[in-house]
């Protein structure tokens, strides 16, 4: 009975998955969201895996070159010590975090915070990628973003990696990746196995 009053009352908080294949778009679109949440003024604190530094050490940069500041992290877990007082989180390059990211999330989200996540769905195999089919699960608010394939110029949805490199998570950009749609993708596995059938 008195509890009810308080849960009214309480901000409410919810997660947003961007996710998709390389160069769909998923860095743009986050820090696109991020920046309507600044001008709102709201409180907005952003993450990145440390390990990302491809572009820059301590920003999100999107292929398109627009950046915003962030918070480099070696863990998930450090995202919750430094999220108070913050109505919006916002975190890059999900894939890269262990799978503890999704009850981070949720943590955030039940403190009434808005957390906006971004990153890969699927490996270079076309697999489940890292935490973000698990988080993808758990959103109020997933958005799919597609890039066209390189191949064919259909539709992608799918990141294909032009080196025989087989480490799952393997850094890289237009030299290393391209996106293709599925028909293009399947075709460029089953060629590569063939030269290499080990």
């Amino acid at each position: 009975m008195f509890i009810e009053p308080f849960l009214r009352q309480q901000r409410a908080g919810w997660i947003e998955v961007i996710c998709g294949c390389m160069f769909s778009g998923k860095t743009e679109e986050l820090i696109r969201r991020l920046r309507r949440a600044r001008i709102a003024h709201q409180q907005v604190e952003i993450f990145k895996p440390a390990t990302d530094t491809r572009y820059h050490p301590t920003r999100i940069v999107s292929h398109d070159d627009h950046a915003i500041p962030s918070t480099p992290v070696t863990s998930c877990e450090q995202i919750l010590l430094l999220s108070s007082d913050i109505d919006v989180v916002g975190i890059d390059e999900a894939q890269f975090f262990n799978d503890a990211l999704p009850e981070v999330c949720s943590e955030l989200a039940l403190r009434g915070i808005r957390v906006i996540v971004a990153g890969l769905d699927m490996d270079y195999l076309g697999k489940p990628f890292g935490p973000v089919p698990h988080l993808m699960a758990m959103a109020e608010y997933v958005t799919k973003l597609h890039a066209i394939c390189a191949a064919c110029g259909n539709l992608a949805a799918f990141s294909f990696r032009k080196t025989s490199d087989t480490a799952l998570v393997m850094l890289g950009e237009k030299d290393v990746y391209e996106p293709r749609c599925r028909s293009c993708f399947f075709e460029g596995l089953r060629s590569r196995k063939a030269q290499d059938p080990a």
